[in-house]
């Protein structure tokens, strides 16, 4: 699964603190076995192989464009941090 930020346009810039909170659940979900090891981590597009299943990697795609737009609540809930 692919989230990048051309579409968004020009001006849109993602903030440090958002990428930082993407950069990380990608982190965990590669630790995890959820996503393969060439993960891609931005910050112009966030990009996962291997994926278990279509409904994950839809979840996880809503959740990394919310993000990209300054929600972070969507992608805590798919991928919660680690205690």
């Amino acid at each position: 699964m692919k989230a990048d930020t051309l579409p968004a346009g020009q001006g849109h810039a993602v903030t440090d603190a958002v990428n930082d909170a993407v950069r990380a659940a990608i982190t965990r979900l590669v630790h995890n076995h959820e996503a393969d090891p060439d993960a891609y981590k931005g910050p112009i597009y966030f990009m996962m192989h291997g994926v278990r299943s279509e409904h994950r990697a839809r979840e996880l795609a809503a959740a990394l464009h919310a993000a990209l737009y300054g929600d972070l609540e969507p992608l805590s809930r798919a991928v919660p941090p680690t205690p």
